[in-house]
């Protein structure tokens, strides 16, 4: 499966029983499905169809949808009042003969009220039925034109999450062979620091500080970090290689990433280690922007 974006558009043009239709569907991020209808008069019983056919290919996303209509049957259809043209005729013909009036014009007859009615045009249950259905197939169309879109942008989407997860990997490894980290250090800059103790206090007893240094070289090493964060760094290759709805899962790494790159930066004692720590954290940042547009 491929990974989606939830933002896209899509615009379908359709013909069914009488009817020239539009479908148009806007998506942006949600926390969920969230499909927001806009249907003109006579269409609400396709609303449960459309509702059904869209959490049938989408799971996440804010999305609006609006349909646009013109029928055949909005053209008016005219009637002519036939007992009322014979009683205007009568008249006319009196009023004529009699020397009060000149002859008619058919647009002086056809322009008295009444003459001409506007007719309504109706459907019968099955036509109706049909139309529906024919709209709500314009539907699913323009569903799979979403999902299109928004797997087009969900290609772009994982290149560049793949890119942040190779500056994650790079920046781990980068912390891994940090030059503070190495036993040599970090026993120099304890053992100068026990000497300056013992210097400035000579009660204090020294095995007791070798003792308490050991517990805090161990403390402050981030072995177990660097183990977990390229853990998640292959758990999120994997879910960009799985693809589908993946996003809520890719967040939770993103937020276990920050964790991470956190207690790195709490547990440092050197410049250079935390500087790493505070860039991983601006590319966890950037990473974790872009989770959000995933379905």
């Amino acid at each position: 499966m491929s990974v989606q974006s939830m933002t896209g558009f899509a615009r379908h043009e359709g013909a069914t029983d009488g009817v020239d239709f539009v479908w148009e569907l806007r998506s942006v991020n949600g926390k969920g499905l969230d499909l927001r209808l806009r249907l003109p008069p006579g269409f609400e019983a396709i609303e449960a169809d459309t509702r059904r056919l869209a959490a049938a290919r989408l799971t996440r996303g804010n999305i609006q949808a609006s349909l646009q209509l013109r029928r055949d049957d909005e053209l008016p259809v005219f009637t002519v009042n036939e007992a009322m043209l014979d009683q205007v005729l009568s008249l006319s013909s009196r009023l004529v003969a009699d020397g009060h009036a000149g002859p008619p014009s058919s647009d002086g007859i056809l322009a008295i009220k009444g003459i001409v009615e506007v007719a309504e045009r109706t459907l019968t249950p099955e036509a109706r039925e049909m139309r529906q259905k024919g709209v709500a197939q314009g539907f699913l169309a323009v569903v799979e034109q979403l999902v299109a879109a928004r797997e087009a942008e969900g290609l772009v989407l994982s290149d560049i999450l793949s890119l942040r997860l190779g500056e994650i990997a790079a920046l781990i490894e980068r912390a891994e062979d940090d030059p503070s980290r190495s036993r040599e250090t970090i026993r120099q800059r304890l053992r100068g620091q026990i000497g300056e103790l013992l210097d400035a206090d000579e009660r204090l007893d020294e095995g007791r500080l070798h003792q308490e240094a050991a517990i805090l070289a161990a403390r402050a090493d981030i072995r177990e970090e660097i183990d977990r964060l390229r853990a998640h760094v292959e758990a999120a290759r994997a879910l960009l290689a799985t693809g589908g709805p993946i996003g809520r899962r890719l967040d939770f790494l993103s937020q276990e990433f920050n964790r991470e790159s956190n207690t790195i930066c709490s547990k440092s004692n050197s410049t250079s280690l935390t500087a790493i720590g505070l860039e991983l954290k601006v590319v966890i940042d950037q990473f974790r922007e872009q989770v959000q547009n995933i379905e």
